[in-house]
């Protein structure tokens, strides 16, 4: 099965996007899938979870090897990457990725630099899965552009509209100017609150409007304080608590995921 690379973006904050990125990567590792996570957030966040709580400690992460593309340097592509021992690897991200914002700007095919690291890097793993930051800037883009498509995580405590609208029309933009092959994997409602009257209205609202152009996936990733919990020990929603109901719904995602390819 050749490598399918998946950028998990969301302009807006607070989807659950480095928990799904995670949990996503983890259901699929348990399905015996060789995966590799990138975090492509100057936060840290998805580095943070899995248990590396000071990023800018790290001696090499993602924005060494953004560096490294940039000036022709021979940094090995697997250079940096972390196993974690839930059987998934990590390229990490930390601070000094914001600070090549303006050097990536500057750069020859600037959109590519991201697909210029990852491509070697394939042969080695079934998935490869982005996590990128709450915008759509220069280092989203680059995700998307190493990417054969976006999953997009909504929360159902908000209407997503205007979000949506802004994400949708960047991922048109790179497919028309520069990958193609781009497309949207599927809108993955998350934060689910079944008793809550918005959560419900806001499930319908997406599977209606959004439903006949692209996929909204089946499972629903529901709000629980195990979620919440899990990054803090550095672990995935799976070893904390693996037979909840958190844990059960990105196995349903995997399972479609998977069922795409």
């Amino acid at each position: 099965m050749p490598c399918r690379t998946i950028a998990v973006a969301n302009q807006k904050g607070g989807t659950g996007k480095t928990a799904t990125s995670l949990s996503l990567g983890v259901a699929l590792a348990r399905r015996g899938k060789r995966v590799l996570l990138v975090d492509t957030d100057p936060q840290g966040d998805l580095t943070k979870s899995l248990g590396w709580k000071d990023p800018d400690a790290l001696e090499v992460t993602l924005a060494n090897h953004l560096g490294a593309v940039i000036e022709g340097e021979g940094l090995e592509p697997r250079e940096g990457i972390l196993e974690h021992k839930e059987g998934i690897d990590l390229m990490p991200a930390n601070v000094e990725l914001a600070g090549m914002e303006m050097p990536i700007l500057m750069a020859m095919s600037r959109e590519q630099l991201v697909n210029v690291w990852v491509s070697p890097l394939k042969a080695d793993y079934d998935f490869v899965i982005f996590d990128c930051a709450p915008t759509l800037g220069i280092i989203p883009v680059n995700a998307f552009v190493a990417s054969d498509s976006v999953l997009i995580p909504v929360s159902t405590e908000y209407l997503p509209e205007s979000a949506m609208t802004g994400l949708l029309k960047t991922i048109g933009r790179v497919r028309r100017q520069i990958n193609p092959a781009l497309s949207v994997e599927g809108i993955l409602l998350t934060l689910s609150d079944s008793r809550n009257n918005l959560a419900r209205e806001v499930e319908s609202t997406v599977r209606e409007q959004y439903g006949d152009t692209y996929r909204v996936f089946d499972a629903v990733i529901p709000r629980a304080v195990s979620a919440a919990e899990s990054p803090a020990v550095g672990v995935s929603i799976f070893a904390y608590d693996g037979r909840g109901k958190v844990a059960r719904a990105f196995e349903r995602l995997a399972g479609e995921v998977v069922g795409r390819g």
